[in-house]
């Protein structure tokens, strides 16, 4: 039987199912699985890791079980098996949840040849054969497939099979379809034909992300329902990737996915392990309430693909951890039932079972911080997911720099601006929100004078919620500037010099200019406000004998102000998240660590006082309030796979207590040992004397 902790309470087949699906084991099949792989080594690894839940391969491209639906391709391999029944029965012996995988993103030539109109076209107009395995075709995604023909495939996986849910991998299609359904269809939604350039400043292109839009969310309740007629408990659930929400009509949403999934399955190139838990701050920044679920890979995550393969132990267990440190449930994903390389068993029933041992107090607890990062989906969506990356440096260098500075902040994204949402924080950091409605302003505006702040930096505010630019920021009243020329860039050889002795100033001893930007904006500051940096006139950076100032620095760089309703507001003109995030200097990461805490006003919520590198999670209740600590402290931090934990030395905290709040109790969960403290004016100190991978410092009030 399975232990305690990962059995399902009494929630089977029951709407409230999923709030006990904590932790999940994906198996994704290969075509030839049903005669090579042994059910029996997957229903011990359910009860290895704890898995509560599982989601198992079903149909779409290849059915692993004897579908009757027309053109629905069966495994060629099955025989007389049922290799996703016999899966589902095991699990449910186990009294565990299952949910079947579907993947309607290709077809083979049977269907290809009866229904020519489901195959994607490019834009050359030619069908898409498959850019991996050119024997099948890619489908439309936007059309009678997915419309028509999947939920046959729906129905009878739902009607057939004791489950709680469908999930849907690769169902959002792949770019711009040019087929005929979708040049009409399009033409009749915006009048326009399709777009060949993904250009996030082209009216044609915003139109297009705004018809996708519309298509996908209706897909999504079309088979939410198609699954509810026949099990009315059951749910339709979409794969999200890692796009913030920003895709779908939010109130279907609400109403259609009682929890999200994120395919973010682990890091890639340079990126550090806190993106897994970005994924969790960034969901909840929309839906604060809903379960979120991460899909992480037991192989490597890189542009080659070695899907089936197997990366380190601490790299996957890093992954893990960190996501669930920020509220995210664990779920792995292994692809091919057969198990050749084993070394992923280990570390992923380690992670699991850490989850399993903080998941009664870390749930029961709400996330907190003082800072919110602003999750810019407006401006976001315009952009064509391959290149969203790009769009988003701006963000992940503030992100990562308030890492360093080891300040807990959450995410608030810019589509639930509603006073109840901004109130919950002291500050609001806008790394490049260029895109803002009128509505959106004036929330911020009004959040600002009922004391908030806000830092704010490079173009935000300077276009409208459609992309068009402004003849003066948004915000230009609230920030306390006025725009003399719009941006400018890229630049090389720039610096920004200091001025007077501010804060936002400080730490900078025996520097008079630091490195600037590669984007510039002028501006022009409110009278009143503090100006701590200064543009410095460009120069050249050759021939080298030229490379010197020509003139004073006079135009500003930052613009700090105290505003009347008791909120301060830093504007950094210039584009310091990206170059933080491209060249990692640490004078960017002190520039926008100095203003966040001054933009608060007081020492934050949390100290830390030691040498290494943490994400962390803060959240409380009525009882009590706990701190998660990632130490992220590695060689490995920004170049993965980690090969190795690297332990760091005692942390000395403080936390301030909630007005009339002592201590009964504090302890570290994952030590298991209590830990003395003392409270000073408000203040609870107490010292970490290590962290491996995670330390949970738990306080209980009197």
């Amino acid at each position: 039987m399975l232990d305690a902790k990962a059995r399902p309470a009494a929630t089977l087949r029951t709407p409230d199912w999923y709030k006990s699906a904590t932790r999940w084991t994906q198996l994704t099949l290969a075509e030839d699985d049903p005669v090579r792989f042994d059910p029996a080594l997957w229903i011990d690894i359910f009860k290895r890791t704890q898995s509560n839940a599982t989601c198992l391969s079903a149909g779409g491209y290849i059915a692993y079980y004897p579908s009757k639906v027309p053109l629905h391709y069966v495994s060629k391999y099955l025989g007389d098996t049922d290799p996703f029944g016999t899966l589902v029965e095991g699990a449910r012996r186990l009294n565990m949840h299952v949910m079947a995988r579907v993947d309607p993103h290709a077809i083979h030539q049977d269907a290809a040849d009866a229904h020519p109109e489901w195959i994607a076209v490019d834009k050359d107009g030619n069908k898409r054969r498959h850019w991996a395995y050119p024997e099948v075709w890619v489908t439309c995604a936007y059309g009678d497939y997915n419309a028509q023909f999947m939920p046959h495939v729906l129905e009878e996986i739902a009607r057939d099979y004791d489950i709680d849910a469908i999930f849907a991998n690769r169902w959002q299609g792949h770019g711009v379809c040019y087929c005929e359904s979708c040049r009409t269809r399009f033409r009749a939604f915006s009048g326009h034909d399709l777009p060949i350039v993904a250009d996030a400043n082209d009216p044609v292109w915003q139109a297009w992300t705004a018809w996708r839009r519309t298509v996908l969310t209706r897909l999504v309740v079309d088979w939410d329902e198609t699954v509810k007629a026949v099990k009315p408990h059951a749910s339709f659930i979409p794969n999200m990737g890692g796009a913030s929400l920003m895709e779908f009509d939010l109130s279907l949403i609400e109403k259609h996915c009682p929890f999200l999934v994120v395919d973010d399955q682990g890091r890639r190139g340079t990126e550090p392990i806190w993106m897994s838990g970005r994924n969790g701050k960034r969901m909840r920044a929309t839906f604060p309430e809903r379960p979120v679920i991460l899909i992480t890979s037991i192989g490597p995550e890189e542009v080659p693909r070695w899907k089936d393969s197997v990366t380190s132990g601490p790299e996957i267990q890093s992954w893990i951890v960190d996501g669930a440190a920020q509220g995210m449930l664990p779920w792995f994903t292994k692809f091919n039932g057969v198990v050749p390389d084993k070394r992923w068993v280990e570390p992923v029933t380690d992670a699991f079972a850490l989850h399993a041992d903080l998941e009664p107090v870390l749930s029961a607890m709400t996330p907190t911080a003082e800072i919110a990062l602003l999750d810019p989906a407006t401006t976001l969506r315009h952009w064509a997911p391959e290149h969203r990356r790009e769009a988003e440096m701006d963000e992940l260098g503030f992100y990562h720099a308030l890492i360093e500075a080891g300040l807990p902040f959450e995410c608030l994204s810019d589509q639930v601006l509603t006073p109840d949402q901004l109130n919950r924080f002291k500050v609001v950091v806008l790394a490049n929100a260029a895109c803002l409605s009128d509505a959106q302003c004036a929330a911020l505006t009004a959040y600002v004078e009922r004391g908030g702040s806000i830092v704010a930096a490079n173009e935000t505010s300077l276009r409208d919620e459609n992309g068009r630019p402004r003849d003066e920021f948004g915000l230009a009243d609230v920030l306390g500037v006025r725009l003399k020329a719009p941006p400018r860039g890229p630049i090389k050889n720039t610096y920004v010099a200091l001025s007077g002795d501010h804060p936002v100033a400080s730490g900078y001893d025996g520097a008079e200019r630091i490195i600037g930007g590669t984007q510039v904006i002028a501006v022009e500051a409110d009278v009143g406000a503090e100006i701590p940096f200064l543009y410095v006139p460009d120069f050249p950076d050759l021939p080298m004998e030229e490379v010197y100032v020509r003139g004073e620095a006079t135009e500003p760089a930052v613009i700090a102000r105290q505003v009347t309703g008791g909120g301060r507001t830093v504007h950094i003109p210039w584009n310091i998240g990206r170059t933080f995030w491209e060249v990692l200097a640490p004078d960017h990461g002190r520039l926008i660590a100095n203003a966040v805490r001054w933009a608060l006003g007081g020492p934050g919520r949390v100290t830390i006082d030691g040498l290494g590198v943490f994400d962390l999670s803060l959240r409380e209740n009525e009882g009590g309030l706990a701190l998660a600590m990632v130490n992220l402290t590695n060689p490995m931090m920004m170049k993965g796979p980690t090969r190795a934990f690297h332990p760091a030395g005692p942390q000395r905290l403080t936390i301030a207590l909630p007005e009339g709040r002592r201590v009964a109790a504090a302890r570290l969960l994952v030590a298991g040992t209590d830990v003395p403290v003392r409270e000073e004016q408000g203040r609870v100190l107490l010292e970490v004397p290590g962290i491996e991978l995670i330390e949970v410092v738990h306080l209980v009030w009197a």
